[in-house]
């Protein structure tokens, strides 16, 4: 099913006549570009409209030619109307109430005068085979940076000298990095989000980014040893089989037609199994990705649809060890995106499944500090 079928369906079912979207990622869902200009402002500068006929972008003046040219590439511009307000006029959810009739009945991902709020994350999924494509693009050239960073690391580099440089190799490929995190072998150990201080590496780090391209989000982590600490290696593996028992579980759960709860449920045992229970409840999990760095973050019970093809970023962390990488979900496969083919790999078994995984290992350097 395309996004256009998607959407009527989304309309019919909803009983809506026109349905808005004027968050960054879902415009990129639908558009394939990019509509923010403030990082910080929490909407884009333009929306895109569907009424089941015609879809309509709205964005002011000093934007329309720009957006029209250069941030629409997925949609036939001789189709699509591009719509223009004075910038000093209003904002762009008055432009948005102008747009609909009287009487009509329409939502946006924003809040809209007169308009029902909703939440587009159920419509960004499953990923359709434009996606899919774009996200392996997304996924190796996004481990290609991360691992070119890491080769060149040495033991009393900064965190924040490290964040700089991955930033950099990851805009140098036209991809954005909404997070950046670094952290060397005591703040890895302390804090499962490391924000990149001036402390130096040390023994070893664990660098870990989120990337954005397209709207769609690629997440891995990869680790560095230059004097590996004794339990690096046994609690490495831990985390890496949760992430491999959470993989196989993920593919299972959406043959099924099963909810994020039930993927939880085999992260939660699979730690117990490997010497680590109770550990899920000192960070977050992970869970699908697409056009957010999470579509939705499993949680105990979560009730939220497990869909293919999909996909999901698990991160489970065992103290001052991580594993993860962004992974498509398919009835038949689990295919990593965020590789590269060149990185030193461990295989695991999941947990209670006759399934192994080649997870990254622990990469080791000589310590030149």
């Amino acid at each position: 099913m395309d996004k256009r079928e998607r959407l009527d369906t989304y309309l019919k079912t909803h009983e809506f006549d026109s349905v808005w979207f004027a968050e960054p990622n879902s415009f990129a869902w639908l558009t394939g570009g990019d509509s923010v200009i403030d990082r910080e402002a929490p909407t884009g500068v333009a929306a895109v409209g569907y009424d089941g006929t015609a879809l309509r972008v709205v964005t002011a003046n000093n934007e329309a030619n720009r957006i029209a040219a250069e941030e629409l590439p997925d949609l036939d511009t001789d189709t699509v109307s591009v719509e223009q307000f004075d910038w000093y006029a209003g904002s762009l959810a008055d432009a948005i109430v102008a747009r609909v009739g009287t009487g009509e009945d329409a939502a946006a991902d924003i809040d809209v005068p007169g308009l029902e709020q909703i939440d587009p994350t159920p419509l960004r999924q499953p990923l359709t085979e434009r996606d899919r494509e774009r996200y392996r693009r997304l996924g190796e050239e996004t481990a290609a940076a991360v691992e070119s960073v890491c080769r060149e690391l040495r033991a009393d580099d900064s965190e924040r000298e490290v964040a700089s440089a991955l930033r950099v190799a990851l805009s140098a490929r036209d991809i954005e990095a909404p997070v950046v995190l670094v952290g060397g072998a005591t703040r890895a150990q302390q804090y499962r989000h490391y924000t990149p201080t001036d402390a130096v590496l040390g023994d070893y780090v664990l660098v870990s980014v989120t990337a954005q391209r397209d709207g769609l989000h690629a997440s891995c982590t990869r680790t560095v040893a230059f004097d590996p600490p004794s339990w690096l290696a046994d609690r490495h593996e831990a985390a890496a089989r949760v992430e491999a028992t959470a993989l196989a579980a993920t593919q299972e759960v959406a043959n099924a037609g099963g909810t994020a709860g039930a993927v939880f449920e085999s992260i939660q045992h699979a730690y117990e199994a490997v010497g680590h229970a109770g550990e899920w409840e000192h960070h977050h999990q992970g869970g699908a990705a697409g056009f957010a760095g999470r579509e939705w973050i499993a949680t105990p019970d979560h009730e939220a649809p497990v869909e293919e093809p999909m996909a999901y970023a698990w991160n489970p962390t065992v103290q001052g060890a991580k594993s993860e990488d962004t992974v498509l979900v398919t009835a038949d496969e689990c295919s990593v995106l965020t590789t590269t083919d060149t990185w030193p790999t461990t295989t695991v078994r999941a947990v209670d499944r006759d399934r192994e995984f080649e997870r990254p290992a622990v990469l080791e350097l000589e310590n030149e500090a």
